[in-house]
This record gives C-alpha cells, structure tokens and sequence, in this order.
C-alpha cells in the first residue's frame, strides 16, 4: 500500500435526526464540528483528545474513529503499520447530536484519504459490518463510505446529514441504504439547548412501542411531507401565521410528531417539558435525535422575528433552572470533509 506521507485532516458536523416526525430518515447538518487528524506512523497507535471524550484517548483499538478507520482499510485491502490520531471535539457526546455518526463518518474518510484516494488493489470481495465490498482502486467511493458508515453506525439517518451536509432523507431497501441530499431555505436558523447529562440512544430506543395507531402513523407521515417542504420550498414557513392555533406557520404544523417524542419523555422529562413550552409560545422546537437536546428552528436573523423567538427561548430556558446550553447555529451546507494537508507532528 502506497501511504500518503501527509497528516490527514477531516472536519465532520454535528447533526439532528428526526426533525420531529421524519423518525429514523430526516437528519439536518450543522455548524458545529469535530475535528480529526489522522497520520501514518511506523508502528502502533497513539491517540491525542482534547474537549469532548477527552477521557476515551485510552481506549485504543476501541475508539469510534480508530474501529472506524480499520473498517475502511480492511475495506481498501490493507492495515497501515502503526496510526497516529489527534480528535478536537466540539460535538456533545451522548446528547442527539450525531457525536457517533461523525466519528465513524471522520475515521472512513481519513482513512480512504490516508489509503490515497479510493484505496488500492487489495484481496478479493469481502463483508465489513455487514455490507460487501470488492477491494481495489473503486473500493470507498462515496455510496461505499455512506454504507460502510451506515453498517457501523446502525442506522443512516445521521450518517447521510454527516455525509451531505443541508437536509437529507435516508432510507434503507433490501438491507441497503439510500440517501437523497436537499438545499434547506437560507432562512432557516436552528438554535440548540444542549441537555447538561447524556441519555444513551439505546434506553431511547428501548422505550418506543413495536406498534402505533394507524391514525399516529398517518398523521406522521403528513407532517414528515409537510416539513420537507417547509425546510426547502416554503418561504416564510416559519413566520407567524392566522391560520394555526397556536398563531404559527407551516414549519411548526411540520414538526408536530407522534411516533417518538412522546414516549421518550419518560427517559427525559425534562427535554419533554422544554419542547412543549417552546412549542407553547409558536417555536417549531423537537427533540434533537434520540434525546436529550432540543433543537429549535427559528427565522432567518436577518427577520424581526428572529431576534424575539430567541429571547423568548432564553427566558424559557433560564425560568427551567436547568444549566441547558443553548448554541444559535447555522445549518452545515457541506458536510464532512478532507481538509488541505498538514504537515507531520515535528517535521
């Protein structure tokens, strides 16, 4: 294997799955980013953390980005001698940003990118985390790296927000997963409350029914249309209107859900209780992913409106008592990446 002689860099993004009623195929990217420096060293494994998981740099072999990048490379057909890793970590662990997602999704990159370019010719076909691959020179093209990071990830509804950046809709057919990548309005503003303690996605999950109404799920299924249209096509979606109860737009009808939200509260009570008062004052607000975060989608800031959601958001926020942190982002229109080269740790 011909290894570049570079420090690779990829910076990866937060992301929000769901958006409400899209459970498990809508996820939005945002401006929040983990940062990973990968290198090829002449023998061994050394791990550098600095903010979040700071304390996992002893997990060797175990680390998300380093299990990440030795799926990619048994995809590419070889293992480098020796890895070198620096993580910069931005995105809350353990709160429904998508911290996972842009570990696996930074350590597949770094390594196709450490491999040169798609990999080289390797060993006949094989299964990585259950999805085939035929090493060689095609080995992780794009729909590899989005199926090789489904596999280890679980499901695709981050993976595909990490990956592509704005709005995607992920589904999966026959095992396989599928992604379609949309431009969100420019207007829309997501504001974060990052939940002071984690919730694991496994507990969220464990407490959804295997069964719901056929009204629930119709009723999901209108919202989820209904909020496609109102991120990309519908401007002013999110502005005050008449025609709503509750005095807002089509964006807050669109983020109505039935299928999760609800019976997660018991894991997050206070997450439950957050989004129904913002949801009270007109703000489109949900549980960001599996919880425990709430995602909030505003006006652009350049509207006058903008500026009173967010001051009502933080009054709400502050009269909970809660050390909520709450983050105006922007949505990430790119996704994740391979940044210029670096040069190598003391060269």
């Amino acid at each position: 294997m011909d290894w570049t002689d570079d420090v690779v860099r990829v910076r990866a993004p937060a992301t929000s799955a769901n958006l409400g009623p899209g459970f498990d195929a809508l996820g939005l990217a945002l401006t929040l980013h983990d940062e990973v420096d990968a290198w090829i060293r002449p023998a061994g494994l050394s791990i550098e953390i600095s903010g979040e998981g700071a304390d996992l740099a002893e997990a060797g072999e175990a680390h998300l980005v380093v299990r990440a990048m030795r799926a990619a490379f048994a995809v590419t057909g070889a293992q480098p001698p020796g890895i070198g890793l620096r993580c910069v970590n931005r995105i809350p662990h353990g709160r429904g940003l998508g911290s996972s997602a842009a570990a696996i999704v930074a350590g597949i990159l770094a390594a196709r990118a450490l491999a040169g370019a798609e990999g080289r010719a390797g060993a006949g076909a094989g299964v990585v985390d259950g999805a085939e691959f035929c090493p060689g020179p095609d080995a992780l093209p794009d729909d590899a790296v989005f199926r090789l990071a489904t596999g280890l990830e679980g499901h695709p509804d981050n993976v595909a927000a990490c990956l592509g950046g704005g709005l995607t809709i992920a589904w999966t057919v026959s095992g396989r997963p599928h992604m379609v990548r949309l431009e969100p309005l420019p207007s829309i503003s997501p504001v974060i409350c990052v939940a002071p303690a984690a919730v694991s996605t496994e507990v969220a999950r464990r407490l959804l029914p295997d069964l719901v109404s056929h009204r629930d799920a119709a009723a999901n299924a209108g919202r989820s249309a209904l909020l496609v249209a109102a991120l990309t096509q519908l401007p002013g979606s999110t502005s005050a209107g008449a025609g709503s109860p509750n005095g807002a737009g089509a964006l807050f009808d669109a983020t109505r859900d039935w299928l999760h939200q609800d019976y997660r509260s018991a894991a997050m009570p206070d997450t439950d209780a957050l989004v129904k008062r913002l949801r009270g004052e007109g703000i489109a607000a949900v549980v960001s992913g599996a919880g425990p975060s709430v995602l909030a989608l505003l006006l652009g800031r350049e509207n006058p409106d903008y500026r009173h959601h967010l001051d009502i958001l933080g009054s709400i926020v502050k009269e909970t008592g809660i050390a909520w942190h709450v983050s105006s982002l922007d949505v990430e229109r790119h996704g994740a990446r391979v940044l210029p080269p670096e040069p190598l740790p003391g060269s």
